[in-house]
């Protein structure tokens, strides 16, 4: 397919504004320009990042991420196959890594390079507005104002796909110590640290797949102590592949009242969370083999700054003098980000458990308070009640898309619908 031609500027008033430039945003822009009459003209992917999957690029390179988890299905692109075919067409092939009992996974460069192919191909650069909305208000006589950083945009609907906002979960212990970072936060990734000068190890603190990548490849340089509160667990996946089928959420989540403890329950039971593939577990067997890597089991109790590094202290008593300590232990939850409240609040929107919005499920629109449905729908963690326990991956972001698309494009009115392109 030819790469697409710029259109004219973003319309003053565009049919659907994308909050968020990641892979769910991506994905979403893709699919309503290949299944919609929605042409460029009208649509705005909102994003305060230089460029698109600026977040994505930055969060696989700081933890030393090799290759994805997922499948190479799984990706921005709207074809199926399309990431298999991409490296088939560049002799990349070798990029398609195997997988125990599941199909191959492309490597973190063949994803993006595909990723890269797939937004040039579509044209969603020029789509890229990159600004910061700050809030959401309702438009008289119907629709969305977007309050920005820039200025203020008007939209007939709206799709939230922010992700986790940039909030990360900091431990109590790790508060204003010197010397400590979060890997999504100021630590300069595995990259922008100099050779270990020091016999003391980096601590890497958390037991999911970051804490795997990232003391793996720490390890390459320097000598790493891995803390985790549990023993390492391996799972090939984020959740059961029944997840990834939509009649099966249908029947194991959506027979539960919307946006309920017991729903969300069953998401937290279905989430493998802080789980490592197997692929990790021969570079980490590699790693202790040669001394690079120490595994330990515990709670760390607290964190001291003192001359050219950090003192951890472990419940159980233990002290590891570190050169520096980086935590791996995960997000905020979305449902926190003082954004969607505020968002919540001046649209009127509807929330349950725990503030998780009440989707519709057919849709994933945000419904509102009076049980109508808004013009805002939902993508990624926030769907997590809906979509399920893949929801914030890159599986979540083709069930959500499955959904939008489908009620965006039957909308009935002007230019909705799949008739012929504008563009």
């Amino acid at each position: 397919m030819e790469e697409r031609q710029p259109d004219d500027a973003v319309d003053p008033t565009v049919r659907c504004a994308i909050v968020g430039g990641g892979v769910h945003g991506v994905h979403l822009a893709a699919r309503l320009l290949d299944e919609t009459s929605l042409n460029r003209r009208e649509m705005v992917i909102l994003d305060p990042n230089d460029r698109l999957l600026a977040s994505f690029r930055r969060k696989a390179r700081a933890c030393g991420m090799e290759t994805l988890r997922s499948t190479y299905v799984q990706h921005v692109g709207t074809e199926p196959f399309g990431l298999e075919s991409f490296a088939e067409g560049h002799g990349r092939e070798d990029e398609l890594r195997p997988t125990v009992d599941y199909p191959e996974r492309p490597t973190l460069s063949l994803f993006l390079d595909h990723a890269d192919h797939v937004i040039a191909r579509e044209g969603l650069d020029a789509l890229h507005r990159r600004a910061t909305v700050e809030t959401v208000n309702p438009r008289a006589g119907g629709g969305l104002r977007l309050v920005t950083s820039d200025d203020v945009l008007d939209a007939v609907t709206g799709v939230l796909a922010i992700g986790h906002g940039g909030r990360f979960n900091i431990p109590n212990w790790a508060s204003d110590v010197d010397g400590v970072d979060h890997v999504w936060g100021d630590f300069p990734g595995v990259n922008g640290l100099d050779h270990a000068g020091t016999s003391r190890p980096t601590v890497v603190v958390g037991g999911g797949i970051t804490a795997a990548q990232l003391a793996c490849t720490l390890s390459e340089t320097r000598p790493v102590t891995l803390v985790s509160r549990h023993p390492l667990e391996w799972e090939v996946s984020e959740a059961d592949p029944p997840w990834l089928n939509w009649n099966h959420i249908e029947r194991r989540l959506h027979r539960h009242p919307r946006a309920s403890r017991e729903r969300l329950a069953a998401v937290s039971d279905a989430r493998q969370v802080a789980t490592v593939p197997p692929h990790l577990y021969d570079r980490l067997d590699r790693r202790i083999d040669a001394g690079r890597l120490r595994i330990v089991e515990g709670e760390v109790a607290d964190a001291t700054g003192v001359a050219n590094g950090v003192r951890v202290g472990l419940a159980d008593g233990e002290l590891i003098d570190a050169d520096r300590v980086v935590c791996a232990t995960g997000f905020e939850p979305a449902v926190r980000h003082p954004f969607v409240d505020r968002v919540a609040d001046e649209l009127g929107l509807a929330r349950g458990y725990r503030g998780h919005p009440v989707l519709d499920d057919a849709t994933l629109a945000w419904q509102s308070t009076d049980g109508s449905p808004s013009p805002v729908y939902v993508s990624g963690a926030l769907a997590l009640g809906t979509v399920g326990p893949y929801a914030p991956n890159i599986p979540g972001a083709k069930r959500a898309a499955d959904r939008i698309t489908s009620a965006i494009g039957s909308d009935g009115s002007e230019p909705f619908g799949r008739t012929a392109r504008a563009d």
